[in-house]
């Protein structure tokens, strides 16, 4: 069953974020919202969980150890992830936003990131 039409279920993010103080934190924020979450370190970890393709929403930085969070994403739709896409980065640019809208992202966020508009972001993207 795809578990992205179950009304009961919680919504279920992908966080992809290599600073692990970070991706707890914002993990424990997502937790708080209501997401169901799957925290991975890089690229490589998070392609390689089988439930992308049900995953209703990404969370990826840019900067991460194994590449970036625009070829992620490209990679993970070619896996079949049909969810929305937030970049989060602290390295901002209009030509990194121009990157980010074109491979799919529906968003980014400036780091630090306020707890709020993370909330805020995610919940309006799945509701």
């Amino acid at each position: 069953m795809d578990r992205r039409h179950d009304p009961a279920a919680k919504p279920t993010v992908l966080l992809v974020e290599d600073d692990p103080a970070v991706r707890r934190s914002l993990q424990l924020i997502l937790h708080g919202s209501g997401f169901a979450v799957r925290s991975y370190g890089s690229a490589a970890t998070a392609l390689a969980d089988p439930m992308i393709k049900d995953m209703h929403g990404v969370i990826a930085d840019y900067r991460l150890p194994d590449g970036n969070g625009v070829s992620l994403l490209l990679a993970m739709k070619a896996a079949g992830f049909r969810g929305h896409a937030v970049l989060i980065t602290a390295f901002g640019t209009p030509e990194l936003q121009a990157s980010a809208h074109a491979a799919g992202f529906v968003r980014m966020l400036e780091k630090p990131l306020a707890d709020r508009m993370l909330r805020d972001t995610m919940s309006s993207l799945l509701a």
